[in-house]
């Protein structure tokens, strides 16, 4: 079945369950796939070898009482996976190999699913556009030398180009919505606490959620039921009881009311992304929602806030790479503490290194609370306008991003430009609560644009809902030339 590689997640199950294709079939299609693609770079270690004997085993005792039977997936770099090399995009943990498996990748194999490659991203997450990696820009299948976002660039890439049926990224600022965005792919952030952090390379602890990343909004459910569960070792875990969301998706939300923050409306944005936003209020009207306008008044301090929370849990995360314990360590220096300096100087890039100064800098004697304990006091500020607004409406819908994906270079030398592609997600994350990013059109240049849906607390369903009312009004179509192959095929001949 040469058209394997662009069904999605939930049709490859049902054959698989129905066995009318086989796993190592469907594993040897995407191997084929990714072994076409020499340019966007979004495979870190790829697990051809392991996935094809995993697909070939499971043919042979095949359990298709799972949610995920046979099927070869591709996941972040940040995730630990026992004996397969995790970098988190960095020199530092270059030759990182962990000996224990994260709690999310660990539900994803209980579920049938099995590793197909660990995938690109920014450096520990930091970053909007995947140019932080150490091994390397990724690049957008949509156009050549395009960014695909960030941190959970590979992961959109691989997606987007059908390396991989899903995916799964972190989000501690809009990491998964952004890129999804940029390459027409689903990404959701779901609330915290609800996926355990457990095994996953620390960034902003307080922040940081994994979640997956699909084609479309019932791959992107079932993904959730698959990664979601209660881990005692993740003192953040909300102990709660699973919930079938696949099968519970609907596209009827008559009645339901849709917020429209009236702060979302930023300085500069492009009559693309307001007519995107316009459309998407006309769809749900149509379909029976209520637009309802709102307010989020404290939305504008929370860039400045997630900048100053988010660098300082880094700095104390990061405290951990000395050069002693694991990972890189610099043959520099004439003591201990000589040491230390070189390998951390060596050993982050300088993204990493920007915001582990930031954060030891507020967390300083004397700055503590001008501005640690200030940023706190603004995110509960945040926070409270959602629970406000959350008494009027069911969701609320925003652009996901102030642009389309942009040339890669284009905003590297310029870090202020770079944070303010977060402006629309950061502060669902300082809130704690879920949001989710569909492709709703193209701008000028046939760039994906996307629209995002925010939710309450452990509300995921009705936001699938909603979104799955959107993207069926939408039937948003994927734009690719296949750059990446034609390339090699041209060679060739």
């Amino acid at each position: 079945m040469s058209e394997l590689t662009k069904k999605s997640l939930t049709e490859i199950a049902n054959l698989i369950k129905k066995k009318e294709i086989k796993s190592e079939e469907l594993t040897k299609s995407f191997i084929k796939n990714i072994e076409k693609d020499k340019k966007l770079n979004s495979f870190v270690t790829k697990c051809s070898e392991s996935a094809l004997k995993k697909a070939k085993d499971f043919d042979k005792k095949p359990k298709l009482n799972t949610l995920l039977p046979g099927i070869p997936i591709a996941v972040k770099d940040l995730f630990c996976t026992s004996g397969v090399k995790t970098t988190a995009g960095s020199k530092m943990l270059e030759n990182f190999i962990p000996n224990y498996e994260s709690t999310i990748t660990n539900n994803l194999w209980n579920e049938g699913a099995f590793l197909l490659g660990k995938l690109n991203c920014d450096e520990y997450a930091m970053g909007s556009s995947n140019e932080t990696s150490y091994f390397g820009n990724v690049m957008n299948p949509i156009a050549e030398n395009t960014v695909p976002g960030g941190s959970s660039g590979g992961s959109a890439s691989a997606l987007a180009a059908d390396l991989t049926p899903a995916t799964i990224g972190t989000d501690a600022g809009g990491s998964i919505r952004q890129p999804a965005s940029f390459t027409g792919t689903v990404g959701l952030k779901p609330t915290y606490g609800l996926c355990s952090r457990w095994g996953i390379v620390a960034f902003a602890s307080s922040l940081d959620q994994a979640g997956p990343m699909t084609r479309n909004v019932e791959d992107c459910a079932l993904m959730l039921e698959a990664m979601a569960s209660f881990d005692e070792r993740d003192s953040t875990s909300i102990n709660k009881k699973k919930e079938n969301y696949s099968k519970n998706l609907t596209d009827k939300i008559k009645g339901l009311k849709i917020g429209i923050p009236k702060e979302y409306r930023v300085e500069g944005m492009s009559k693309e992304i307001e007519k995107l936003w316009e459309n998407g209020k006309k769809i749900l009207k149509d379909s029976g929602a209520e637009i309802v306008d709102i307010s989020l008044p404290n939305t504008k301090y929370a860039l400045p806030a997630y900048y100053i929370v988010a660098p300082a849990e880094a700095s104390s995360n990061l405290a951990r790479y000395d050069g002693v314990k694991y990972g890189f360590r610099s043959s520099k220096g004439n003591n201990l503490i000589e040491m230390y300096e070189n390998t951390r100087s060596e050993g982050f890039g300088d993204e990493v290194k920007r915001r582990i100064l930031i954060g030891t800098y507020v967390l300083s004697s004397g700055y503590y609370d001008a501005y640690y304990l200030k940023a706190q006091k603004v995110r509960q500020l945040i926070k409270n306008d959602f629970d406000q607004a959350f008494k009027k409406v069911d969701t609320i819908l925003t652009p996901s991003t102030p642009s389309s994906a942009f040339k890669i270079g284009e905003k590297k030398d310029d870090p202020i430009s770079m944070y303010l592609n977060d402006i629309f997600t950061v502060p669902v994350n300082l809130a704690g609560i879920p949001a989710i990013s569909i492709p709703a059109g193209h701008d000028n240049n046939k760039f994906p644009l996307g629209l995002q849906l925010i939710g309450k607390p452990l509300d995921e369903q009705k936001l699938w809902n909603i979104a799955f009312a959107l993207e069926k009004k939408i039937d948003f179509k994927q734009i690719l030339n296949r750059w990446w192959q034609k390339e090699i095929n041209e060679r060739k001949i």
